[in-house]
């Protein structure tokens, strides 16, 4: 197998060392120490460089508990070493503690920052046009692996892997493709947006467009990305060729006050972007230029809108949405007319979302959803004649099954547990939730679509945490994740659901079918 190379000064931070300590001298402080020690690696200013931003905000999803036990212990299958044996507990409790402090000076990362980090080592047409394998391009799967901070690429027919390759350290948001399937984007937590070329298996392009992102989204004919930082207050924009940058958009309301990006997606009907703030009560839509042609679309999505029904016809100018509360997740209808959110202020009074129509930027309805929706893993599909969507919760044992005609909750299944990741497919009779939160996250249970009645709890591997299924491109097959250091992607049988094989991997996480991402298959998120 053929390892893909990332191009010079841009090696993966994947197992990129999280300190480099020769000989510590507390009487130095953390911050002499890191200054003369980390900064070769993780940069002056703790913004990163062959290893990952080491700020507050980067760091959430570890505590300082647990960064301490990589300080003494290093990071398996990487190359961040233990340091047990030449720091004692108390200056790995000192350094790691000082890891968490905002920086004295706010860190800056804008239009200079960002064309400074910019790398095309494969420009847009300069690759052969043909796949170099004989798997269909449209059954691929992309697997993130995060154990060791890779990706594999699998033949979605045969299950065979095709390539693996290493990415940016922490992706986060999923990879998105561009409507043929040849090109997949990943953004990473540190702020990178990678290009592969899918068809020749290489890096074509790489950018820096935050200090910590959410996310990113690609327009439906390919030609923009568009990021969502949570560090600096911004959304960028760039051309998607070569990922050159168009546009930085300081997010700031109003009154001057400014804004974390929750999360941004493409809405295809209405060709624009759709951004949701995390601390200023607005949503966003920046629509990009519509085609000459239409963008052609299957599955459970609408045909695109024609330009009179757009709101703005001037290309990439924002469109401000007030809403009543702020939006920390959100679902889009089959129409893409309707942001089905997740609110903070809800949570009190046990209306924890809320639907925002973007033609008239109106709130049309409240959704009693206690107990944190996870509506960005929400999936839809036709019951008795009306469409209804389901979404798990981050806190509560349960999945709300909702009718988007009237905006009513019909069923709340109970679960083992609360979930993460719900998945289906318009050719599947079930839809399957995990149960990724507490004692029993070694369970997945599976819905019957027609009954809504949960009719099956599966235990692949007792102890391990089970997550995230995603169905091949015509509903036959699906792929569920042992998420564990040796962890696996097991293929079911869609009907029978029995187990069929099991491929190793470390920790894999997302598994993204091309087809069903790019045709916008109704059982999957977007």
């Amino acid at each position: 197998m053929r390892s893909l190379s990332f191009p010079r000064g841009l090696a993966t931070l994947a197992g990129a060392a999280l300190l480099t300590i020769i000989a510590p001298a507390l009487a130095e402080g953390p911050e002499s120490l890191y200054r003369a020690q980390c900064a070769s690696c993780h940069g002056e200013d703790r913004l990163g460089g062959i290893g990952p931003a080491l700020l507050p905000s980067n760091l959430s999803r570890l505590t300082p508990e647990a960064a301490e036990t990589v300080i003494r212990d290093g990071r398996a299958a990487s190359q961040m070493p233990g340091f047990g044996e030449r720091l004692d507990d108390a200056a790995i409790a000192s350094l790691a503690e000082w890891l968490y402090r905002e920086p004295e000076v706010a860190p800056t990362w804008g239009r200079d920052e960002i064309l400074a980090s910019q790398a095309v080592p494969h420009p847009d047409g300069s690759l052969p046009d043909a796949p170099r394998f004989d798997a269909d391009p449209l059954n691929l799967f992309v697997v993130v692996e995060t154990g060791d901070h890779h990706a594999s690429v699998l033949d979605g027919d045969t299950f065979e892997r095709i390539h693996r390759f290493p990415t940016r350290y922490a992706l986060h948001g999923g990879p998105k493709y561009t409507p043929d399937g040849r090109y997949v984007f990943f953004g990473s937590r540190d702020g990178w947006i990678t290009k592969v070329d899918l068809y020749n298996l290489e890096v074509v392009a790489e950018v820096r467009a935050g200090i910590n992102m959410r996310n990113i989204a690609v327009s439906a004919d390919g030609r923009y990305v568009m990021a969502a930082n949570y560090l600096p207050h911004s959304l960028v924009l760039f051309d998607a060729h070569d990922l050159d940058l168009m546009k930085v958009y300081p997010v700031v309301g109003e009154q001057g006050e400014s804004s974390r990006v929750s999360a941004v997606y493409a809405a295809p009907p209405r060709g624009s972007f759709i951004a949701a703030l995390k601390d200023i009560e607005e949503v966003w839509e920046i629509p990009w230029p519509l085609p000459t042609e239409p963008v052609v679309a299957t599955g459970h999505m609408a045909t695109p809108l024609e330009p009179r029904r757009r709101h703005d016809t001037q290309s990439f100018r924002v469109r401000r949405l007030p809403v009543p509360d702020y939006l920390d997740d959100f679902f889009f209808d089959p129409a893409y007319r309707h942001v089905i959110g997740a609110s903070r202020g809800g949570e009190s009074d046990g209306q924890g979302g809320m639907v925002i129509d973007l033609d008239s930027g109106e709130k049309v309805a409240d959704l009693p959803l206690e107990g944190m929706p996870h509506l960005g893993s929400g999936i839809t599909w036709e019951h008795e004649g009306r469409r209804v969507m389901a979404t798990p919760h981050l806190t509560r044992a349960a999945v709300s099954i909702i009718d988007m005609n009237d905006w009513t909750v019909i069923k709340t299944l109970e679960t083992d547990g609360p979930g993460f990741f719900m998945r289906s497919h318009a050719n599947s009779p079930y839809a399957w939730v995990d149960v990724f939160f507490g004692p029993n996250r070694d369970r997945v249970h599976v819905i019957d679509k027609a009954s809504l009645e949960i009719v099956e709890t599966l235990i692949p591997e007792p102890g391990k945490t089970a997550a995230h299924v995603e169905f091949d491109r015509d509903g036959e097959k699906l792929l569920l994740s042992l998420w564990e250091e040796d962890g696996a992607v097991i293929v079911y049988d869609a009907v029978t659901l029995e187990e069929e094989q099991r491929i190793p991997m470390s920790r894999p996480s997302g598994k993204y079918n091309v087809w069903n991402k790019t045709r916008y298959e109704e059982g999957t998120s977007h």
